[in-house]
């Protein structure tokens, strides 16, 4: 007999939803079925993983016009921070299935803290056991990266306000985290940061999916450095090093802008933010600027690259924490080389080096040494690869991940 799972989470795809619209493609095979809750959100980059669930969608806002999204979006947080708006409302959609279904527990999936006192109010009413997972945490980012809107009044204003919602957020989610049956989450850094407020915190990495991502040896025009998504900032994503590898190369001639190119596939103000370093450090001649593209598209132009980049920080008391994030896995299930910089030091580059995926780097010379290698192979075959182990990279695959959130619910 077919089992059910009622998953309550912020975001699912079409919008950026990986780890829960993957988890979903790959539940039924396992024998479940799913039931997603969600606030809707007006992207579509994951839109070839919609539709293949029963998902409800839960409109906050209307608002058309960019002063009056923002004002709609202040009222909204408003209205949640005074009265639980979101919650409540979400709580109502959930109950009407609650009460029309049979489930055998809740999973909640959230990067900051809404849904989760969702899932935890009906799992008490409904005796239903609750996972909680947490993708991602606050204490994870450098500064308020966490927060999608700026308030952009004073300074100091600013300050109070953002430690004024720090703090509400990291209240109300240990709050529900001590109540949580399991807790999963994606690194062994966010494991321990998380076990402090429940014992029993489960590690179920992000990862690729095994049907999309797969080694491609596709001959190029040029020499392809590719990095795909955000930079949300340059302290927790740095590529300074890959800038001034690439002008120490330029300058000894061994590369030039006609045949090695930086392709960026990302947003505006991530545009804005690496084209300024580029300018600065004189190496801009060498980017070239995309839009984001369908998610579908991302394994095509990964095996077209000849380098792949991975951008981070070093993982300290001011660096990023635990980052280990879908764009790394999928780079790395594609077998091309894998450049780090600047390396975190921690459980990223450590990857990198179990899997033999590429560099995490320190220092610039280890840049142009790994860059002025696949140079010359990708000269001498028109693609470039890497000896990454590929058994130790399947322990990263969706498929996999679905297994391991299956045996969860099967200890309900």
């Amino acid at each position: 007999m077919r089992k059910k799972i009622l998953i309550i989470c912020d975001m699912f795809p079409p919008a950026f939803a990986p780890r829960m619209g993957y988890l979903c493609k790959y539940l039924s095979s396992l024998g479940w079925d799913a039931t997603v809750v969600t606030e809707y959100i007006p992207d579509n980059t994951f839109a070839f993983l919609a539709g293949n669930v029963d998902t409800t969608y839960i409109h906050y806002y209307k608002a058309s016009g960019k002063i009056t999204k923002r004002l709609e979006w202040f009222w909204v947080m408003l209205l949640d921070v005074l009265f639980h708006y979101k919650d409540r409302k979400m709580i109502k959609a959930c109950t009407r299935l609650i009460e029309t279904n049979k489930y055998s527990g809740i999973l909640c999936s959230t990067y900051r803290t809404f849904p989760l006192p969702v899932a935890q109010k009906l799992s008490q009413k409904y005796g239903l056991p609750f996972i909680a997972d947490m993708r991602d945490i606050i204490e994870q980012y450098t500064s308020d990266e966490y927060i999608s809107h700026k308030f952009h009044t004073f300074p100091l204003l600013d300050k109070w306000i953002t430690n004024a919602i720090r703090h509400k957020l990291l209240k109300d989610r240990n709050k529900v985290l001590k109540t949580a049956d399991i807790i999963t989450t994606v690194s062994p850094w966010h494991v321990k940061m998380l076990e402090a407020y429940n014992q029993n915190v489960r590690l179920i990495y992000n990862g690729f999916d095994p049907e999309l991502f797969y080694p491609q040896n596709i001959p190029s025009d040029r020499f392809y450095i590719t990095y795909t998504g955000r930079v949300v900032s340059l302290t927790l994503q740095n590529p300074q090093l890959l800038f001034e590898a690439i002008s120490e190369l330029s300058e000894k001639q061994i590369i030039t802008p006609e045949t090695v190119r930086v392709q960026w596939f990302t947003n505006p103000a991530s545009r804005e933010l690496v084209k300024q370093l580029a300018q600065e450090l004189k190496v801009d001649d060498y980017m070239d600027f995309h839009d984001y593209v369908p998610a579908s598209e991302i394994p095509r132009i990964l095996n077209r690259s000849s380098v792949v980049l991975s951008l981070t920080n070093k993982s300290d008391t001011k660096g990023p924490k635990g980052i280990l994030g879908t764009k790394f896995f999928e780079s790395l299930a594609v077998g091309k080389p894998i450049l780090s910089v600047r390396s975190d030091e921690s459980y990223l580059a450590e990857t990198i080096e179990e899997t033999h995926a590429g560099l995490a780097a320190t220092n610039v010379d280890d840049v142009c040494r790994f860059l002025e290698y696949h140079y010359k192979e990708w000269l001498e075959k028109g693609y470039t690869s890497s000896t990454t182990d590929r058994d130790k990279i399947q322990y990263f695959s969706r498929k996999e991940q679905a297994k391991q959130f299956v045996r969860l619910f099967e200890e309900f």
